[in-house]
């Protein structure tokens, strides 16, 4: 992953920059027609339960070859806060973890900071957002993620919704630094609104360019995705429904010493979700099912995999 000049890497340096933006809006709110309102909160909790036939660690090109069931953990806690009749910033944090029953050593815990700053325009909206993720592996230090990302979005038409963003990220892998990366990133997602929020696509592309401290793991992707949400009624209440395909093309620039050649990556990802709400709509009963085909010329990067899992989320 590779950045010439970042824009921030490290989340110290973004929340400052967003605090002084937030003092100087906050200081003429009293000018605008429209009065900012009072911070928002949100926050959710779930437990569930998933099985893996092949337990992996992406990350590092590892797979197991061994099923397992887990128990997964999640929770998060957000904040909203109008800066202006145009500016909104937004602070987030979000808690995950997997218990394995017998591969403790890939029980995975996550921690995710984010913050953005948002610019609702007269025809577009604008926003950068700055996220710090950290990952650990049965406990021990494992994934540092620093993220920075300006995006612009809008409507095209009356059904066609648009939104173009550029990532700079930096990642540490403890214990491995030859695969310590910095990453340029452009994304681009159409959005046809079929029925509104009831029914809609997603059609979305993505160029990477990471740059790691060794050549072998310095790579250049091309990503597509596609996905379909459609909100049926069930008894009474609106359940959704969401099918996904996401493939990338991985073309490494240099030799990998273990097999004597450039390294060669193609990914698909199919996922399906069907969420039921349960308890009015602050409860949600989620099953999903993801199936994955990792296809490599580098023998432990190629695998398949298969996830099945349910869970319970209440929000608030």
């Amino acid at each position: 992953m590779r950045c010439d000049i970042p824009l921030l890497t490290r989340p110290s340096q973004g929340l400052l920059a967003v605090t002084l933006v937030f003092w100087a809006l906050h200081g003429n709110a009293a000018e605008n027609e429209k009065s900012p309102s009072g911070p928002r909160f949100s926050a959710e909790l779930g437990v569930g339960v998933e099985h893996d036939n092949n337990i992996a660690v992406e990350e590092v090109d590892r797979a197991s070859d061994e099923s397992d069931y887990a128990l997964t953990l999640n929770g998060g806690i957000g904040v909203k806060q109008d800066l202006s009749s145009n500016a909104e910033i937004s602070l987030t944090y979000d808690y995950s973890q997997n218990i394995y029953k017998e591969f403790s050593q890939v029980d995975r815990q996550t921690h995710l900071l984010g913050t953005s700053l948002d610019f609702d325009l007269e025809n577009v909206d604008t926003g950068i957002s700055f996220f710090y993720i950290n990952s650990r592996l049965d406990g021990d230090a494992f994934l540092e993620l620093y993220r920075a990302s300006p995006s612009i979005s809008g409507f095209l038409a009356k059904k066609w919704f648009a939104r173009a963003a550029y990532v700079y990220s930096d990642k540490t892998i403890e214990n491995r630094s030859a695969r310590d990366a910095t990453a340029n990133s452009g994304e681009a997602d159409i959005y046809y609104f079929r029925r509104g929020l009831r029914s809609y696509f997603n059609v979305g592309y993505r160029f990477k360019d990471e740059d790691a401290n060794a050549d072998q793991y310095d790579y250049q992707s091309n990503s597509l995705k596609l996905r379909y949400i459609h909100r049926i009624e069930l008894f009474s209440r609106l359940a959704k429904l969401e099918l996904a395909w996401r493939y990338e093309d991985r073309d490494y620039s240099s030799n990998t010493p273990s097999i004597g050649e450039e390294r060669s990556d193609q990914r698909n990802r199919w996922r399906l979700d069907f969420e039921i709400p349960v308890m009015g709509n602050a409860g949600v009963v989620q099953f999903y099912y993801g199936y994955a085909d990792y296809d490599s010329n580098l023998p432990q990067a190629d695998y398949n995999q298969t996830i099945t899992g349910t869970r319970f989320v209440h929000r608030w």
